[in-house]
């Protein structure tokens, strides 16, 4: 008994565990993680292989992020049907606080806490907002960092691309 709680323990522990050099590079297979929703459910990015996958990292005080989110929000309005999932990563300290915000952007795609940072770590993250591309297999099609008006026509064209596929 004792080594099966161990084991669980271990295998959820590994699912936040940074992996030496695992950040999110073109043409490499996404680092896989875990983390819950603010609803509290638990979501792996591997669950959605055979999707078209976006993961956008983000955070309250993040002004060219608030600004991304009305973009990814349109994207994902129109293509989530044909394919696309859209996965928000928060990396506030406080939930309450990202909620709120989220509610206030009326964010309607998954937003998933990373309040101790593990998956940030993870890809390697050193600006915000960063947004990872991931094609149906897993791998990474695009890493774009930051976040200017007129980006969201490179996602556009890239996403249509890879739901043709």
């Amino acid at each position: 008994m004792a080594l099966a709680v161990l084991a669980m323990t271990l295998a959820v522990t590994s699912a936040y565990t940074p992996a030496a050099g695992a950040a999110a590079t073109v043409g490499g297979e996404v680092p896989d993680f875990a983390l819950r929703t603010l609803e509290g459910q638990n979501l792996r990015l591997s669950e959605f292989r055979g999707e078209v996958v976006l993961v956008n990292f983000w955070a309250t005080w993040c002004s060219s992020c608030r600004e991304q989110i009305a973009s990814l929000e349109d994207l994902h309005d129109k293509y989530r049907k044909a394919g696309l999932v859209l996965l928000s990563v928060n990396l506030d300290d406080d939930a309450v606080q990202a909620a709120d915000m989220a509610r206030r952007l009326k964010i309607s795609y998954p937003v998933l806490m990373d309040g101790r940072k593990d998956v940030a770590k993870l890809y390697q993250l050193e600006n915000l907002p960063l947004t990872v591309l991931v094609d149906r297999e897993g791998t990474v099609r695009q890493v774009y960092p930051g976040f200017k008006k007129g980006d969201e026509k490179a996602y556009l064209e890239q996403i249509r691309g890879l739901l043709k596929e």
